[in-house]
């Protein structure tokens, strides 16, 4: 029986001036336990002439984890944070009942050769949190917990698993994991795992029951306590997952919400510029259509 309930594969989509690779949301899976969205930015080789622009847009209803594993970009938001996160390190931002943020190439890069390549995460929050004040939070690479098992090299990048938790300050029960193997072996590490669980292969290739599976895939499991497969030599996976709300969540563009009425009441407020501002910043992403 194959613990493979789904595969998804990369979607190209536009987030202003830069493509990325989109997988979640997906039409036969909007979640994997609270994580409602995840993007594959890169790997973008820029030249002097171009960078990373998105101007300041806003959110609620979510926390979003931003990770590099090349590159750097500046985060500015209206809480008044201003971190340039760099490989390794986690920006961990929590919408609430709303903020505004722009990420940008830094300034000292902008006229020079780079490459950006990340991933950029959103976990909606649990339904008493929806509202929450906005909060900030950036965790350098060296506070991630890493560790070698089995020769397997793992990195909890948030949240919980293998009896350790990471300093990232999450609001719901999931983990966010890498895993990296020089070389070819079995791993199993289902009984690890909780909720639903995914597996998105960012390099190398995995097996399991027979099947291989390429780069720019998420491999969503039936049963997360079942999760085994062959990972190949100089592979990089990120396992994530966790236990799903119990009510459904709803997406509009950046907002996220388990009610559709404050969506439509987000939307209007970003219309009409009601949303706090980024210090120094004059531009926004206005809403689409508008």
């Amino acid at each position: 029986m194959s613990n493979i309930d789904l595969i998804i594969e990369e979607r190209a989509a536009d987030i202003g001036n830069f493509m990325v690779g989109r997988l979640l949301p997906f039409r036969q899976k909007r979640a994997v336990g609270p994580f409602v969205f995840l993007d594959h930015m890169g790997p973008a080789k820029m030249n002097e002439r171009e960078n990373l622009d998105v101007l300041p847009h806003p959110h609620i209803g979510l926390s979003t984890l931003t990770y590099l594993f090349e590159g750097s970009i500046m985060h500015r938001d209206s809480i008044g944070s201003e971190v340039e996160i760099k490989p390794g390190a986690v920006n961990w931002m929590t919408a609430g009942k709303g903020v505004v943020h722009s990420e940008r190439t830094p300034e000292y890069l902008r006229e020079s050769n780079k490459t950006l390549h990340g991933l950029q995460i959103w976990v909606a929050l649990p339904i008493d949190l929806e509202e929450c004040e906005p909060k900030f939070t950036h965790i350098e690479a060296s506070d991630i917990p890493s560790w070698e098992q089995d020769g397997l090299k793992i990195k909890l990048i948030a949240g919980e698993a293998f009896g350790k938790k990471s300093p990232v300050p999450v609001h719901s029960h999931f983990y966010f994991v890498e895993i990296k193997s020089d070389k070819p072996q079995k791993v199993s590490i289902g009984d690890d795992l909780f909720g639903e669980s995914a597996l998105y292969i960012l390099e190398g290739s995995v097996s399991s029951e027979g099947n291989t599976y390429d780069p720019k895939q998420i491999l969503v499991a039936k049963d997360s306590k079942l999760c085994e497969f062959e990972i190949a030599a100089n592979t990089t996976v990120y396992i994530f997952g966790g236990e799903p709300f119990p009510e459904e969540r709803y997406i509009n563009w950046n907002f996220v919400s388990s009610s559709k009425e404050r969506l439509k009441k987000a939307r209007q407020d970003w219309i009409d510029q009601r949303f706090p501002k980024v210090e120094g910043e004059t531009e926004f992403v206005p809403y689409p259509g508008h």
